[in-house]
C-alpha cells in the first residue's frame, strides 16, 4: 500500500509539472498548494508511530475483566480511534500475556484478564485478535500481535489457574522466582513449543508483525537465584559460564523466530522491545555512557546482536528514563 501511494504521488507530481509552464502565475501556484496538500497527507516514509495495547491486568484493555462482548468491541473501537486521531500507524496489541490468550485459534486457554476466568471463552463468542487486526486495518494500521514468551503466571495463585494451561501439563518446563512460573529457555522443548506458539498466530490471522517485549530470563530480586543449575548440566555442554549458557538459549529463540516467521510468511515483521540498557560501558566498552540494570549481562538478552545478526526487522528499546537523568539519561541511550 505504501509502495501504492508513493506511486500516485508521483503520478501526480509529474502530471502537474508538465503543466507548470503552460498556466498562468495565479494557476501555479494553487497547483503548487495542491501539491503540498498531498505531499503532506501521505505517511512519512518508514515512519513508526507505535502504540502499546496492554492487556495484562487489565492496563489499558478490556477495563476489567469479564465485560460483554459488545462492551469490549466499542472499548477497542474508541481506542483505536483515538490513536488514529493521535497519528499512530501501528499498533502492538498484547495477546499472550502470561501462557493465555486473546485470539480464539490458539493451543493456549482464553486469558482471565479478558473473560474473568482462564479458559472460560468470551460470550458471545468473538475472536478480539481478529476483530482487533480488521479495526486497525480500516484505520490504515498496522496490527503487530505482542507476545511475552517467557512468563507462564503473573502472580502466585496457581490453584485458579485452567487445567489446560501448560504449567499444569508440563511442570518440569519451569521455574518458579518472584512468587511467578516462568519457563525455563535452556530446555529445547520449551523453544520448540514456543515458536509454535507464534506461529499459530503468524499461519492463522493477518498481522502485520510480530512483537516481544523485555521479559527473558527474570529482572533480578535480592536474595533468590534462577533455579536452572540441573538444566546446564544436562544442556550446557561447551559452556563454562551458565550466564553465557542463558545467553545463547534466549539468542536461539530470537533466531528460531526469526527464521521460523520469514519462512512461514516473510510479509511479516519481527520486532522486539527489550530493556533500554544493552549493557553499561563499565561493563563492556561498547556499552553505553549509564549506570543501570542491563539487558546482555542481568536478563541475558544480547539485544544489540540480534540487530547485527539480523535477527530482528526493528527494535525499540523502551527508554523510560527522563532527559539528563543522573544514571540511565534519555538522550545519552537515544544517541548511543
Amino acid at each position: 500500500m505504501r509502495i501504492y501511494r508513493q506511486v500516485i504521488f508521483l503520478i501526480s507530481t509529474f502530471t502537474i509539472c508538465t503543466h507548470v509552464r503552460a498556466q498562468p502565475k495565479q494557476n501555479i501556484d494553487s497547483i503548487l498548494a495542491a501539491k503540498k496538500a498531498i505531499a503532506d497527507s501521505l505517511p512519512p516514509k518508514r515512519e513508526f508511530r507505535g502504540v502499546w495495547i496492554a492487556t495484562v491486568e487489565n492496563i489499558d484493555w478490556p477495563s476489567k475483566p469479564g465485560l460483554p462482548t459488545d462492551q469490549q468491541k466499542q472499548e477497542m473501537i474508541d481506542r483505536l480511534n483515538a490513536h488514529q486521531r493521535q497519528g499512530i500507524n501501528e499498533v502492538m496489541f498484547q495477546i499472550r500475556p502470561a501462557a493465555d490468550a486473546f485470539y480464539a485459534k490458539s493451543r493456549e486457554p482464553w486469558s482471565k484478564w479478558l473473560t474473568g476466568k482462564q479458559g472460560q471463552s468470551p460470550n458471545p463468542l468473538y475472536d478480539p485478535l481478529e476483530f482487533a487486526i480488521n479495526e486497525a486495518h480500516k484505520r490504515g494500521m498496522e496490527l503487530h500481535a505482542w507476545f511475552n514468551p517467557y512468563r507462564a503466571t503473573n502472580d502466585g495463585r496457581f490453584s485458579q489457574l485452567s487445567p489446560t494451561h501448560i504449567t499444569r501439563i508440563k511442570p518440569e518446563w519451569f521455574f518458579t522466582y518472584g512468587g511467578i512460573k516462568l519457563f525455563n529457555p535452556g530446555i529445547p522443548e520449551v523453544r520448540d513449543y514456543i515458536v509454535k506458539v507464534f506461529l499459530d498466530v503468524v499461519d492463522n490471522y493477518d498481522i502485520d508483525g510480530v512483537h516481544m517485549d523485555d521479559y527473558f530470563y527474570p529482572y533480578p530480586i535480592d536474595g533468590q537465584k534462577i533455579n536452572d543449575a540441573e538444566t546446564f548440566a544436562q544442556y550446557g555442554q561447551g559452556y563454562d559460564d551458565i550466564k553465557d549458557w542463558r545467553r545463547y538459549n534466549v539468542d536461539t529463540l530470537i533466531q528460531m523466530l526469526s527464521d521460523s516467521i520469514q519462512a512461514h510468511n516473510p510479509r511479516i515483521k519481527f520486532g522486539v522491545s527489550p530493556f533500554g540498557i544493552w549493557a553499561n560501558k563499565y561493563q563492556n566498552p561498547e556499552g553505553s555512557a549509564t549506570h543501570g540494570g542491563s539487558s546482555n549481562y542481568e536478563l541475558y538478552a544480547d539485544s544489540r546482536k540480534w540487530v547485527k545478526e539480523g535477527w530482528v526487522d526493528y527494535i525499540n528499546p523502551q527508554l523510560y528514563w527522563p532527559l539528563g537523568d543522573r544514571s540511565a539519561a534519555f538522550d545519552t541511550l537515544v544517541n548511543w
